[in-house]
């Protein structure tokens, strides 16, 4: 199979395309967080992030989070297209500061949760979750 010039060039960029797809991904995320915090620093603790290390149905994943003390969190999954999931604000009369929810995720990647305490404190927790096909470990 021989291929023309125009084919072989097409190839290529189509590689560097999708090398630089997770690259910009990643980014995303990164800017997401920095409008979420105002540019603030961003810890650790006091925030806990469920999710399974397998799902078998990348479809339906479910994701808990929990931060007592917190006034929003905010939930991305770096891999996805469009890594925002949601936003969950809790107001001064709420019982508990916690949420869980079902996302859909594209393929293996990480799930992060960030949290704005009510002190103006930021605090950051991720998990990786791996997709499989068919539950085989794909």
């Amino acid at each position: 199979m021989t291929f023309t010039r125009r084919e072989t060039l097409a190839i290529g960029l189509g590689g560097v395309a999708a090398l630089a797809l997770p690259m910009q991904a990643a980014a995303m995320v990164d800017d997401k967080i920095a409008a979420f915090t105002g540019g603030a620093d961003v810890g650790e603790g006091g925030l806990t992030l469920t999710a399974p290390e397998i799902a078998e149905n990348g479809n339906t994943v479910p994701v808990e989070v929990s931060a007592p003390g917190a006034v929003s969190i905010l939930l991305l999954a770096a891999g996805n297209p469009n890594p925002d999931v949601c936003t969950f604000n809790f107001g001064p009369l709420a019982g508990a500061q916690a949420a869980s929810t079902r996302i859909r995720l594209a393929r293996t990647q990480e799930v992060v949760a960030v949290a704005k305490m009510a002190d103006g404190s930021f605090v950051r927790a991720a998990q990786e979750v791996k997709v499989t096909i068919g539950g085989c470990g794909g």
